[in-house]
Parts: structure tokens; sequence; C-alpha cells
């Protein structure tokens, strides 16, 4: 579908590279019809050697080259970036933004041009494992929806959401989300340790508990509280430990910092 597209990645940091990689492990592309920008010359040789893409520091000329443009840099960036490329985009041609808190209206404003997809990925993309939610402008095709489905999938799963809105809940939920998951595992493995256990064996543990755990859910079909209650014995450790963390305000300390990663990214797209 996508096979003689020219994608130029806008930023070769950690997601742009986890956008690389996967769309050349899928095969989506040949390396030759990748162009990847980076200012730093070291990370451009790096690059360039690990995927045989070509690279650049020339923003402008990569955008100009591309029939997609994948805007994989920090929110700050964008209000010197974006009036640099006004003008570059032909029509037909389709912008796909990963960037975080950044509306559709922003891009299609200072780009002068109307088909763009938000999109919100996470970074176990990297080893392609991700979970992106995007959207797509009204002036997007059907087919210009195609390549980026087809793109996002190449690093992991995709949902497609027709309410931008949903883009900064999913920021909060899913793209911070690992970070939420990595404190709460690090915390076990701390308690294990605390307990006795050597640390390289309280890890082990805690990893593979925590993945059999998202297996065991996601095969089941269960709600996860029936899971929850399946675990818990009436007066044992389970019901004691879950006691401990109820009474320690788990639940709403967690729907706080999601509130507050969701407040975050619509900040971002206010432009604070």
């Amino acid at each position: 579908m996508i096979r003689d597209l020219r994608i130029a990645v806008i930023g070769a940091g950690i997601m742009g590279e986890a956008m690389i990689s996967g769309m050349l492990r899928h095969e989506l592309v040949p390396p030759e019809q990748i162009m990847a920008t980076e200012l730093r010359a070291d990370r451009r040789d790096e690059i360039a050697a690990r995927y045989g893409v070509q690279v650049t520091d020339d923003n402008v000329a990569a955008v100009h080259w591309g029939q997609v443009a994948v805007f994989a840099v920090k929110p700050q960036t964008l209000p010197k970036l974006l009036p640099e490329l006004r003008g570059t985009l032909n029509d037909g041609e389709l912008v796909i933004s990963i960037v975080a808190g950044a509306p559709i209206r922003h891009f299609a404003e200072l780009l002068q041009h109307p088909q763009i997809v938000r999109s919100m990925p996470n970074t176990p993309a990297q080893i392609g494992e991700g979970m992106t939610v995007w959207t797509a402008a009204d002036a997007v095709t059907e087919e210009q929806r195609g390549w980026a489905r087809t793109i996002l999938e190449s690093f992991g799963q995709e949902q497609y959401v027709d309410d931008e809105n949903y883009l900064d809940m999913a920021t909060a939920l899913s793209g911070t989300g690992p970070a939420y998951f990595f404190l709460l595992m690090e915390a076990m493995v701390d308690a294990g340790v605390h307990l006795g256990f050597p640390r390289y064996m309280a890890q082990k543990l805690v990893l593979e508990t925590m993945q059999g755990s998202v297996l065991y859910a996601q095969k089941s079909g269960k709600h996860l509280a029936e899971l929850k209650n399946g675990v818990t014995s009436p007066g044992g450790t389970t019901a004691a430990a879950l006691y401990e963390l109820e009474r320690g305000g788990l639940r709403t300390v967690l729907t706080d910092a999601i509130w507050a990663a969701y407040r975050r990214s619509a900040e971002l797209g206010k432009g604070k």
C-alpha cells in the first residue's frame, strides 16, 4: 500500500527511530524511501549506519522531498519549526504528528496544509509493542488514512477515534501509561529486596508477574474486578495487601495522576 511512498521523519529521537525501525522491520518501504532529520551529526551517522536510511539536518528539504511527513519532535520546538516549513507541502501530501498536546489546527494553521493525522503512541513502540491512538482531519482522504494506519501498525496496535478530544485522554492514559507501570514495578522490586530477595530475583518475579497478568487479562475476557477477586481469598494474604493499598489511596492517587497528565496535555495544546 505504501511501498512507493517517500517518508520524511522529522526528528530521529527515540520515537522517530521506533517508527523507522517498525516500518523497515515490516518491510513497508525500502530504506532509501525514508529520510530522517536530526541536528546532531553523530546521531545522523548512527541512524544512517543502523538502518541505511537517508539523513539530513535540513527539515525543509526533507519535508519537500517526502510524500508523508512524520513529526516526532518535542512540543516546544513547534512554534519555530512549523512556520519554517510553511508552503513546503503540496496537496496530497500527508502529515502525521506524534507530538504530545499539539492539536490538528495548530499544524494546519502554521503549515497552511489541511491533511493532518494526529496520533499518540507510547514507548513500547521501540520493541513493536506500542499502543497508538489517532485521528484525522476532515481533509485526509481514505487512501491517506490507510497510509497512516499501516505506518502506525508497524510498531504496535492502533486505535482510530473520530473525536480529537480523545487524544489528550490517550496521552494521559496510554501515552504516559508506561511510566505508571514502571514506577509500580520499581516499587514492587524494592519491596522484594526489603523482604530479602536478591534484586535480580525480585525483578524477575515482578516482570514475569506483570507480563503474565496482562496476558491472562487479555485472554480471559473477564472483567478486571473479577480477575482480582479470583486471586483474593477471604482473610488471606491478597486481601491483607489490597486493604493496605485501598487504605493508602492508591486508586485516588493514580486517578489524580492521570488527570494531571490530561490537564498538562491540554495546556500544551494551548501553547503553555
